[in-house]
């Protein structure tokens, strides 16, 4: 199998996909008043695509990007087992680097296709 080519960051293509759709993301929750408060925050735990808070009210947000539907939807890549290690990060997070107590939180998935961005707001 030929490994895929890489750009001049070294990113694959595939990379290079999620970056782009996680700030087409980012960009559809400053629209709606959102603050961006963490972008691929990582811990030995995981990883939390974006975080975002609309002041004490705060977002996790698991962006899913695809080209096609070829291997299934963006929301069908978020299992429950990815949906529980997202809520463990989560709690770091809020341990470790929010900037206050929420006042409350909400899980939410973003699926980005063809530079549209879909989210699916409290999906777990």
């Amino acid at each position: 199998m030929t490994p895929a080519p890489t750009g001049p960051d070294g990113s694959t293509p595939g990379q290079r996909l999620g970056r782009a759709g996680e700030a087409l993301a980012a960009d559809w929750y400053t629209a709606q008043g959102y603050g961006v408060l963490a972008r691929n925050w990582r811990c030995r735990d995981g990883e939390l695509d974006l975080v975002v808070a609309r002041g004490r009210f705060v977002v996790f947000c698991e962006v899913k990007t695809r080209s096609s539907e070829r291997f299934g939807t963006p929301a069908e890549a978020v299992t429950r087992q990815k949906q529980m290690r997202i809520r463990r990060v989560a709690a770091r997070w809020i341990d470790e680097a929010a900037p206050g107590p929420p006042r409350a939180i909400r899980f939410d998935v973003a699926c980005v296709m063809h530079d549209t961005v879909e989210v699916i707001e409290g999906a777990f």
